[in-house]
């Protein structure tokens, strides 16, 4: 943050991608691979842990689609891929709620495509 700037509205907001692309992409799809219920899971399961200012939104195509499904979590812009319930869980808890890093599950700059 630079020095004027508002605080946060949120402390942290995760962006789960729910793109759709057709059957038998050679790319795949987040919402191909349960996107939509991991990212219904994980609303409800910060919800039930308490966890305040933090928002979990739908996200179009994150571009990373071979490796999803993908969250990507800010003000950090950290970046994840979560496969199962339990790996939501994993994310809440060590990176939402306490601050750590769940490094099995975090995607670096060099994985996937390139940036164009």
């Amino acid at each position: 943050m630079s020095a004027g700037d508002p605080a946060l509205f949120f402390s942290c907001h995760a962006f789960v991608c729910t793109n759709v692309r057709p059957e038998g992409h050679p790319r795949g799809s987040c919402a191909r691979k349960n996107s939509v219920a991991l990212r219904d899971y994980m609303k409800d399961k910060a919800k039930a842990m308490g966890l305040k200012g933090v928002r979990i939104n739908a996200a179009g195509c994150l571009d990373r689609c071979e490796l999803g499904p993908n969250v990507v979590l800010y003000p950090e812009g950290v970046w994840y891929t979560i496969k199962t319930e339990a790996d939501v869980e994993d994310v809440l808890e060590t990176h939402v709620k306490n601050g750590g890093r769940v490094a099995r599950l975090m995607l670096k700059p060099e994985d996937g495509p390139k940036k164009s």
